[in-house]
């Protein structure tokens, strides 16, 4: 049994993740700013609960604490921002003794000019250069991210879709994948990245997701000027090589 402490466990792929951990039999320490914060579902016959620390990765109030004692930390959180930097700083300012860092991170972060994936790309920098064991890895965005998007034009006469190529994959996957991060050796690199079996145009998606939600509205593909659309037009943000991904956006999506 491994002591981990998980950061972002309480989030979108901390949960399965912290799921998947339960169920290897991992002791588990959830980090968290919020006291209430839930954890996760009711623990599976055989593994404990894990427990709950509060501290603040943006200011390190804390991290120490947290961090005392585990052999294994995986970093989920994310400000999805340029506090990312800080917050990894932060975690690695405690983790001296740490035998293995776990750092989730984005695929074509270094080929799409985001602010956001330019924070990413510089917390995957400190992570290396901290002398801390560890193993980066990169995922396709999720299927969720995508379907977010779509629904939050409820309001709009149309469903606008970007018309750039995507990959997403389902957090279930991808925490599958931390969990055998987590039971193997530290690369000290990057793992090779992961995505999901389809690679489509976003109206493509679009056109799904509206058939499994009854939408009516039409389908716009949208096109923008700018190096964030062409990298993201140019398949930038997918992955080369086999999907590790298996469950589709349709399949998703019911």
């Amino acid at each position: 049994m491994t002591s981990i402490l998980v950061t972002g466990g309480t989030g979108t792929l901390g949960r399965p993740t912290v799921s998947q951990l339960q169920a290897a039999g991992h002791h588990l320490r959830i980090l968290s700013r919020n006291p209430a914060a839930p954890t996760t579902e009711t623990p599976r016959a055989g593994s404990t609960a894990p427990d709950h620390v509060v501290a603040d990765l943006s200011t390190g109030a804390g991290v120490a604490a947290a961090v005392e004692g585990v052999e294994v930390i995986v970093h989920l959180a994310t400000s999805q921002g340029a506090k990312d930097i800080v917050q990894t700083k932060n975690l690695l300012a405690a983790a001296a003794g740490v035998r293995h860092l776990v750092l989730m991170s984005i695929s074509g972060i270094d080929r799409v000019p985001l602010g956001y994936y330019r924070a990413k790309l510089e917390s995957e920098r400190l992570v290396a250069e901290s002398g801390t064991p560890y193993t980066i890895l990169r995922a396709t965005q999720f299927h969720n991210l995508l379907d977010k998007v779509l629904t939050g034009q409820r309001f709009l006469p149309l469903v606008l879709a970007p018309a750039v190529q995507l990959q997403p994959i389902a957090v279930e996957e991808v925490a599958t994948r931390i969990a055998e991060l987590v039971d193997a050796q530290p690369v000290n690199g990057r793992v090779a990245d992961i995505g999901g079996p389809e690679r489509r145009p976003v109206p493509e998606f679009a056109r799904l997701w509206k058939q499994a939600r009854a939408v009516r509205r039409p389908v716009v593909p949208l096109r923008l000027p700018g190096r964030i659309f062409r990298a993201y037009a140019a398949g930038d943000a997918t992955v080369e090589g086999p999907a590790y991904g298996r469950i589709t956006f349709a399949e998703y999506l019911r």
